[in-house]
């Protein structure tokens, strides 16, 4: 198992966005773009695939270390911070409906459109 498959398996479990594992990896005051980070979790065969090194997995699970216990001077409990992204997640607002917002901006000023060259039956 890779580095990468490593990487990629945490970021499904912890449901992390490639926002969120920028922040999580700057608390272990490692700087990394999100392009750079798109770079591991693609496909070994395409172009722009990067290999994950150790480096960098060290220091996201540092990171994630912290983002998950916090700091000895404020400390938090694990199950505490998963719950509330749970709960954050939970309470979006539901999607709009875009169909009903075309129809309701669509004019009803033009009427139906009758075809002259009509089918003889």
């Amino acid at each position: 198992m890779t580095n990468n498959d490593i990487f990629k398996k945490l970021r499904v479990a912890l449901m992390l966005r490639d926002d969120e594992i920028v922040d999580i990896l700057k608390l272990a005051d490692f700087k990394m773009s999100k392009s750079e980070l798109g770079a591991f979790f693609r496909k070994e065969d395409h172009p722009n695939y990067m290999e994950c090194g150790d480096q960098v997995l060290r220091n996201f699970l540092n990171g994630l270390v912290i983002h998950l216990r916090g700091t000895k001077e404020h400390p938090k409990n694990p199950g505490e911070v998963l719950s509330q992204k749970k709960l954050a997640q939970k309470t979006d607002k539901p999607k709009p409906v875009y169909k009903a917002i075309q129809r309701k901006k669509a004019s009803r000023d033009i009427d139906p459109v009758k075809y002259k060259n009509k089918k003889k039956s």
